[in-house]
């Protein structure tokens, strides 16, 4: 092939349309947050696994998002062909090490071989949850490979014996629980069927900035600006009352603000201001 032709070949390429196929995020149940006043006795209680998501249909393993998870053959070859809703999961404190290996676009295959995919729903499987709980042991139980599991659930009768359960997963590195109504149908979407609790955790920041408001705070205090102990910036945006927002804490100030965990660079994640360290 001459260079002139080689050329045009190239740059004919170059000018074609190119296509992009839209990917469609399967429907999904997803959580809303535990409050006290929930009647706990009503639903089924399981740990919050820090691990990825991952909605098989019987044919393929997808994330959240419904791009496709490139796991090995062998790991999915063993799943059933009935759509299963779970966690891609290491232990805990694992979720770095999992999501760098079940986002590799070929698979490492030695890391797979560490990862389990713990089932908490069977999509559009009729009846109560409390029943479909039990369908997913069989599942399980009936593919018989290592690497799939059920999460395991227990019904929490009252209030203090779930606190007591959810003290023992945090203090041993876990990140909350989960509740499920034992009751419900199968449904997608956020919804008060399904609830996550997890810690608050408090930590202190010095005012390094204010931020002005927007729309119905305008002309009122944004956001904080404030710096932690260890140097990290971020700004503290919810928690204040309309009186804070008009007088905010001054530049050196000491606050107090509560978080739910960190992420990977070390930020507080759903930061809320909680008061003045004088106060």
């Amino acid at each position: 092939m001459s260079r002139l032709l080689h050329a045009l070949l190239i740059g004919l390429a170059l000018t074609l349309p190119t296509t992009s196929i839209a990917v469609e995020a399967p429907p999904i149940l997803l959580a809303n947050l535990y409050r006290e006043q929930v009647d706990v006795s009503r639903y089924m209680v399981s740990e919050k696994l820090d691990g990825i998501r991952a909605i098989w249909d019987g044919q393929a393993l997808r994330f959240r998002s419904g791009r496709p998870i490139n796991a090995p053959a062998w790991f999915i070859g063993a799943l059933p062909k009935q759509p299963l809703d779970g966690e891609l999961w290491i232990g805990r404190g694992q979720f770095e090490r999992v999501s760098g290996i079940v986002r590799h676009e070929i698979p490492d295959d030695a890391g797979w071989h560490e990862v389990r995919y713990m089932i908490f729903e069977l999509p559009g499987v009729p009846g109560p949850f409390s029943e479909r709980a039990e369908q997913i042991r069989r599942v399980v139980r009936l593919a018989n490979v290592p690497w799939l599991m059920e999460v395991q659930q227990f019904s929490p009768v009252d209030r203090s014996r779930l606190q007591t359960r959810f003290d023992e997963v945090v203090r041993g590195g876990g990140e909350g629980l989960v509740l499920h109504l034992a009751d419900a149908r199968y449904q997608t979407g956020r919804s008060e069927v399904l609830l996550k609790m997890k810690p608050q955790q408090d930590a202190e920041a010095v005012v390094v900035g204010h931020k002005p408001g927007k729309g119905r705070f305008a002309g009122l205090l944004g956001a904080l600006k404030v710096r932690t102990p260890e140097g990290k910036e971020f700004l503290l945006g919810t928690g204040f009352s309309e009186a804070q927002r008009r007088e905010p804490p001054a530049l050196g100030a000491t606050v107090s603000y509560r978080y739910r965990d960190l992420t990977a660079s070390g930020l507080p994640r759903f930061a809320s201001f909680l008061r003045l360290r004088d106060e």
